[in-house]
């Protein structure tokens, strides 16, 4: 500074260069009100700091996405949100569903896509809000809509479908019997994906509805799916309901029972076979042909007659008759013939006279005799009951036999004939063959093709989809912790000590009482007087420095001015 002084004082020196930018702001911050606006900085970027992170960590904007839904859209709605991991909440008593405001229309075009909100069906409710003066007709046409929505409801209340949809034809009632129709129901359904009703849900459906109309017979309710196809078949049971019409296919219960049969022959041939290859080294399949038809059968069989004497006699009869021959007519013929005879003269034992006609012959015998066997006879009544298994079909497919050596090398090698041979005996005796029947089975050694490959290694968690979103939240926490460290040590912290030492030295206990404090309080303050001595010292070394090299930057750039002032100082001496 005596240097800058005389500097100035001296009429030939030029005058001193302007201070840079960087040495202007370092002496700017070296001021007291540099340091008060440094510190006033802090402040204010540790208060923005501060508000960028609680705005950063505050939950976004939720706007409605629905209302006024009934309890079951809830519930559907809540469920999709949570698969799609769209977060949302509910609003006070319920009434509506809110998502972050930027999601709210893709929310909406997403469940629209699953069909939800399905709005509710409109049912005997809709009787309830009736206007004075409603015509006839109006209230008819309320009392069908009302009808086809509890119908919609109860038939969304099974499990695959997911909407439905009734229409009734109901005709008007007429006093001609003639001209009187029956009504009539079409339902629309909308199954879950992945879903499908089998024969007995349809029939129960329809069944549903008809028993719901006045006169609606189940053959007029057709039932369709979102597909197109019909589900319930009409033609088959207006067959039935004619007396004919024999189906030749199998009904889902048939089905089902055949598959039941070839599930348990596969299950019994498999079981029988594992303990022998080992899991997962056989796979099997059957086929059975099942006989679905009921037959009753009688029949009546006679056999050739034996011989009388191997015979039973079931009833015998003879009949013997005794009586006056019938003599020969004789006379003349006439009335004289016709008289009686007259009084007999002649003795009864004179002899007959010579030429006399011969006497009467004996009297015939007539014998009759019937005789009845037992004829052999068989009548046999046959009942066949449906569900016959009439040929059975089952192959099988054994993997290589897989061994390992010490070495741990795998080797595959076909199994060995003998083996083969108690492997097929054992099928033919797991599946129940009967030749007579007309059985087949097949077993075949082949190896399995993707078996013996290694498991495919699971992802790990960083590459896992799932884990994103996770792995973001945990990040987002992570950051703002460390901020936050790092504001406290760096900022916060130096700041603050100041302040905590007032308030300890206002908090401590007064010297008097506590001899021993009031000694420790005194070698606190020598060490603070120390270092601020220490301090000052520091400052007035580089103050020092700053004008050495101040000096010698002058004295290398204009020696002149230098040896004035040298000049200057020599003359003031003497």
């Amino acid at each position: 500074m005596a240097v800058a002084e005389e500097l100035e004082l001296t009429p030939d020196a030029p005058p001193a260069p302007p201070p840079t930018p960087l040495e202007s702001m370092r002496n700017f911050a070296q001021s007291p009100m540099g340091k008060n606006f440094l510190r006033g900085l802090g402040v204010a970027a540790l208060i923005g700091i501060g508000v960028a992170l609680y705005m950063w960590n505050q939950p976004p904007e939720y706007r409605v996405l629905f209302s006024n839904f009934n309890d079951r859209d809830g519930g559907a709605i809540t469920a999709s949100l949570d698969q799609l991991n769209i977060k949302h909440k509910f609003a006070e008593g319920g009434g509506a569903i809110l998502v972050p405001a930027e999601q709210v229309h893709d929310a909406r075009l997403k469940l629209a896509a699953q069909g939800l909100p399905k709005g509710g069906n409109v049912g005997f409710e809709l009787m309830e809000n009736q206007k004075l003066g409603v015509s006839q007709f109006l209230e008819q046409v309320n009392f069908q809509r009302a009808l086809e929505g509890e119908l919609a409801k109860s038939i969304e209340s099974v499990g695959a479908v997911h909407t439905a949809r009734v229409h009734l034809a109901l005709p008007k009632p007429s006093v001609f019997v003639r001209e009187q129709q029956k009504p009539t129901a079409s339902v629309l359904l909308n199954l879950h994906p992945g879903r499908a009703l089998d024969q007995l849900q349809v029939s129960a459906i329809v069944h549903l509805v008809a028993s719901s109309v006045p006169e609606l017979l189940p053959i007029n309710v057709t039932l369709v799916d979102q597909a197109g196809n019909l589900l319930s078949n009409n033609d088959k049971d207006k067959d039935k309901a004619n007396g004919g019409g024999a189906n030749k296919n199998l009904d889902p219960n048939q089905l089902k029972y055949v598959q039941q049969l070839q599930l348990s022959v596969i299950k019994q041939v498999e079981s029988i076979i594992i303990p022998i290859v080992g899991e997962g080294n056989v796979r099997a399949e059957a086929t059975a042909d099942v006989d679905f038809s009921q037959v009753e059968q009688a029949a009546e069989t006679y056999k050739p007659n034996s011989p009388p004497e191997l015979s039973s006699i079931r009833s015998q009869q003879t009949s013997e008759t005794n009586g006056a021959g019938n003599a020969n007519p004789a006379g003349v013929p006439g009335a004289l013939s016709n008289q009686p005879p007259g009084v007999a003269t002649a003795p009864l034992t004179a002899a007959a006279p010579t030429g006399a006609p011969a006497a009467a012959p004996a009297a015939p015998t007539h014998k009759d005799s019937t005789t009845n066997f037992e004829v052999d006879k068989t009548v046999r009544y046959e009942q066949k009951s449906m569900g016959g298994l009439r040929r059975l079909s089952v192959a099988v497919v054994v993997n290589y036999r897989r061994s390992v050596d010490k070495a741990g090398k795998v080797t595959v090698k076909p199994i060995s004939p003998a083996d083969m041979v108690q492997i097929n005996n054992l099928v033919k005796e797991a599946m129940g063959y009967n030749k007579d029947r007309g059985d087949s089975f097949s077993v075949a050694n082949s190896p399995f093709d993707g078996i013996d490959r290694p498991a495919e290694a699971p992802l790990e968690w960083w590459r896992d989809a799932a884990n994103l979103p996770l792995a973001k939240e945990l990040a987002k926490f992570l950051i703002t912790a460390l901020i936050l460290l790092y504001l406290f040590i760096k900022i916060v912290r130096p700041m603050m000590r100041p302040v905590f030492r007032k308030i300890d030295d206002f908090a401590a206990p007064p010297p008097v009482e506590e001899p021993v404090l009031e000694e420790e309080d005194k070698v606190d303050e020598e060490l603070i007087t120390q270092q601020e001595l220490a301090a000052m010292e520091e400052d007035t070394a580089r103050s020092y420095r700053e004008n050495l090299a101040m000096a010698k930057k002058l004295a290398a750039e204009d020696p002149r001015v230098v040896a004035n002032v040298i000049k200057a100082w020599i003359g003031n001496n003497d």
